[in-house]
């Protein structure tokens, strides 16, 4: 059994979506990221940076008990443990592990900053124009990346993998972030094939009760979600120990 420390957003429904493609048996621990849930004593054991999503197999390796932090990690780590989804051929291996790196470093923190400013920084004082059309521009020219890699092939490493599944929950918020995907037909085709996958569309579907988007949020659960810094998070912990 999968114990999943899980939140419904982009970074946790990579995790769900190989969970249900691999037919795992896991049990959802949910998060409340505005409550500060991420900094309870428990969590941070598992995941030292006080971020979601996190994983305890207790049954892993040698059938010995192994936690697991930082989504990508999570990826590799169940594509190994089920033998799915990365290839073990070296040469094919890298080049999805070359995508999934590229998920984690480039279109997945531009697409949450794209995120922030316009779900959430509305709530803030100050103009954010600049900001907001910056991270805009960059998550556009993320998706031509995808775009012009799939002109040649189905998906972005060849065949279906943890590379795709880490990358379809930051496309989903196309809408929201003001971006026509019909500009990237290639990409629009990826999408629709993908969203059309029994196993994603479970694994999209965890948690959606919880889904806020910036919504009804106070300043308390804003504080905690963007005002972090060494002291704060010291003080979210302690108030979590007492």
């Amino acid at each position: 059994m999968i114990d999943l420390y899980y939140a419904p957003t982009p970074n946790g429904w990579k995790i769900t979506i190989m969970l249900e493609e691999c037919s795992a048996q896991y049990k959802v621990i949910p998060l409340n990221l505005g409550k500060g849930d991420q900094f309870s004593p428990e969590f941070l054991k598992i995941s030292p940076n006080n971020r979601m999503p996190a994983i305890v197999d207790h049954n892993g390796p040698h059938d010995e008990e192994i936690n697991v932090f930082e989504s990508g990690a999570i990826l590799v780590y169940l594509a190994e443990k089920f033998g799915k989804f990365l290839p073990k051929e070296p040469k094919e291996k890298f080049k999805v592990l070359e995508w999934l790196f590229w998920q984690v470093g480039g279109l997945g923190p531009m697409a949450g900053q794209v995120s922030h400013f316009v779900n959430y920084a509305p709530n803030f004082p100050g103009d954010h124009s600049y900001s907001e059309k910056r991270y805009k521009n960059e998550y556009d020219r993320l998706l031509h990346v995808m775009d012009s890699i799939l002109e040649t092939r189905d998906y972005l490493a060849g065949d279906y993998s943890i590379a795709d599944m880490a990358s379809f929950p930051w496309v989903t918020a196309y809408k929201r972030y003001e971006v026509d995907l019909k500009k990237f037909k290639n990409l629009r085709k990826w999408f629709d094939k993908l969203k059309n996958r029994p196993a994603l569309r479970r694994g999209m579907d965890v948690g959606k009760e919880a889904r806020n988007f910036g919504q009804n949020q106070t300043k308390e659960s804003l504080k905690i979600m963007f005002g972090q810094n060494s002291q704060s998070i010291k003080e979210q912990i302690e108030k979590k120990n007492k």
